[in-house]
């Protein structure tokens, strides 16, 4: 039943008090919303917070959502500017998931010597992640772990698309850099693909 229903259709029975609808979305992006806060924020439990948040303001905001477009590019805008605000409150820079990691490296099945290898490049990644400012954090994020296209995280950081080219090309360059300075026996692009 929850396929049949375009997102514009739920929203438009949200705007006439039906929780049923607002729990079919929910069911639709929670994995999406969550992912992402967890990505920003690196706290579980403000991850959750913040997914419970994002879809208060579909049920707060229902009659200013546009029902005629997909509404997750919405709801990721809503997310990075809850995060963007638990970051600042906290003072707390942006970290990434270890899920982002798992995706960039392929797994190392059983072999001791490969899994140690994996979890160095690993860590080199992280450190070298967690060195970018927070706008070049959250588009690497946005690209690479949720696979959103550069109009979409335009969209949701609230930037213009050039903006977005640009902070990825930029965070790119100074991931390839940073891992070349703390691991110069890695090869970037066998180790870490950024393209």
């Amino acid at each position: 039943m929850t396929a049949q229903h375009t997102d514009g259709q739920l929203v438009v029975r949200i705007r006439d008090g039906d929780l049923e609808a607002l729990g079919e979305l929910y069911e639709r992006y929670k994995t999406q919303v969550y992912r992402t806060a967890l990505a920003i924020t690196h706290e579980k439990q403000t991850a959750e917070d913040i997914l419970q948040e994002a879809f208060l303001r579909v049920y707060n905001y229902a009659d200013c959502i546009d029902e005629t477009v997909p509404l997750g590019p919405w709801l990721y805008r809503v997310t990075v500017n809850l995060a963007y605000s638990w970051a600042s409150r906290f003072k707390r820079w942006l970290r990434v998931l270890q899920e982002l990691f798992d995706r960039w490296t392929s797994p190392t099945q059983w072999d001791p010597e490969l899994r140690t290898e994996q979890r160095e490049r690993q860590q080199v990644l992280q450190q070298a992640i967690d060195a970018l400012s927070p706008p070049h954090r959250v588009v690497i994020v946005l690209h690479y772990l949720e696979g959103l296209s550069l109009r979409e995280i335009a969209y949701a950081t609230g930037v213009p698309e050039g903006t977005v080219k640009s902070r990825l090309h930029y965070a790119r360059k100074n991931l390839r850099a940073a891992i070349l300075e703390q691991d110069y026996r890695l090869v970037p692009e066998v180790a870490y693909d950024f393209t």
